[in-house]
């Protein structure tokens, strides 16, 4: 599993009309698995990503998609852990 933290470099009025297509990343990325959750930090600094990939080349293959990436408007860090102990109900997601 990895954590993706976000940390936004621009105004919220710019990061804001990216918005729709940020979602639309997160999307494509839920459909595939990839993704278990996602939100902003508060306050709104940034957001989370929490992520299910092979390999951290993976992720980072993956966030030079989304649009806060492509257009400067994020950095991003990732940290990759393994997971021990979860609660039963993901256990399914946890055994893809």
């Amino acid at each position: 599993m990895f954590i993706i933290d976000l940390d936004y470099i621009v105004p919220l009025e710019e990061l804001d009309q990216h918005m729709a297509a940020h979602v639309k990343f997160l999307k494509k990325y839920y459909k595939k698995n990839v993704f278990v959750a996602s939100g902003r930090k508060v306050p709104r600094t940034g957001g989370i990503i929490l992520a299910l990939a092979d390999s951290e080349d993976a992720v980072h293959r993956i966030m030079s998609e989304d649009p806060f990436t492509k257009h400067e408007l994020a950095e991003y860090s990732v940290t990759h852990f393994l997971t021990s102990q979860y609660h039963p109900d993901l256990k399914q997601l946890l055994n893809m």
